[in-house]
């Protein structure tokens, strides 16, 4: 059974000639974005602002993590010529920094990371001063892959870690605590790219957990964190173990900070990209 969604956690749905804007050049370019497929709360804020986060390589993921709205099916090929639609869109919103995420595609040798890396190109070419944050997969930790991405150079990489480490099968039964922990020490060690992470609360996690969770990110580098409260997208997925109080979620944007997080995002409707220009 979902649990009632505290009123705090509860956004109303606001429809302008902003958001319409939003939508018709995403239409336009056949784009999607995590703001509709993974039903955040917090589009509207964001298109009202003339932003979104891109969603990459589809629409459909290779993978069922059982706190994601994002279906899991067989994959379509990649539109090759994505990368030039994201660029465009870019430049029609008039962004000056752009978030792009992806679904996971296990089906492509290298995860997408090639994609990933043309997206970036293609807005240097039309946007030259636009920044870029990525948020990735794990790649399944694959070296070669997370080396195209360095080579293209985002302002930021981010991959979330989501939840603690106890939780983690039951979440993302197809994804791997130390491997995630991995891939952002590694882009770390290897470039100068500002790194990013993520958790939900609401899980049925500890707060001991998530503060050892947080000596974590912080041991491979992480120099961005983000924690928000999870809500279940449906019956189908994960329940909520608990909806974090504003009060509690104070105490834990503490326990970031005493931990070593100076830049963090932390609250009830937090998500990875959430006002990401402004951590940066």
């Amino acid at each position: 059974m979902q649990k009632r969604l505290p009123d705090y956690l509860k956004r109303p749905i606001i429809d302008t000639e902003k958001t319409k804007n939003v939508r018709r050049i995403l239409k336009e370019n056949c784009l999607n974005t995590v703001c509709e497929n993974a039903r955040c709360p917090n589009k509207n804020e964001c298109y009202t602002c003339n932003t979104a986060t891109f969603l990459i390589m589809g629409n459909v993921c290779t993978r069922n993590c059982r706190y994601c709205n994002i279906a899991c099916q067989k994959p379509e090929k990649l539109n090759l010529n994505e990368p030039l639609h994201i660029a465009k869109a870019v430049k029609d919103l008039g962004l000056k920094y752009a978030v792009i995420t992806s679904v996971t595609r296990d089906d492509l040798e290298d995860g997408g990371a090639e994609h990933f890396a043309n997206c970036i190109y293609e807005i240097r070419k039309l946007s030259p001063e636009v920044k870029v944050e990525i948020l990735t997969p794990d790649f399944k930790g694959d070296k070669k892959s997370l080396d195209k991405i360095i080579k293209a150079d985002p302002a930021v990489f981010n991959h979330n870690i989501e939840t603690v480490k106890a939780l983690f099968k039951s979440a993302r039964p197809q994804g791997n605590y130390d491997v995630s922990l991995e891939v952002l020490k590694y882009v770390k060690e290897n470039s100068s790219i500002i790194t990013k992470s993520g958790l939900m609360v609401g899980l049925g996690e500890s707060v001991q957990e998530i503060e050892e969770t947080l000596f974590d990110l912080k041991s491979v580098g992480v120099d961005i964190l983000t924690i928000g409260q999870y809500i279940q997208p449906s019956k189908k997925h994960l329940e909520v173990a608990k909806f974090y109080t504003p009060e509690e979620f104070a105490e834990l944007d503490k326990l970031a900070l005493n931990v070593g997080f100076t830049h963090r995002q932390i609250g009830p409707l937090v998500r990875s990209s959430y006002r990401a220009a402004e951590l940066v």
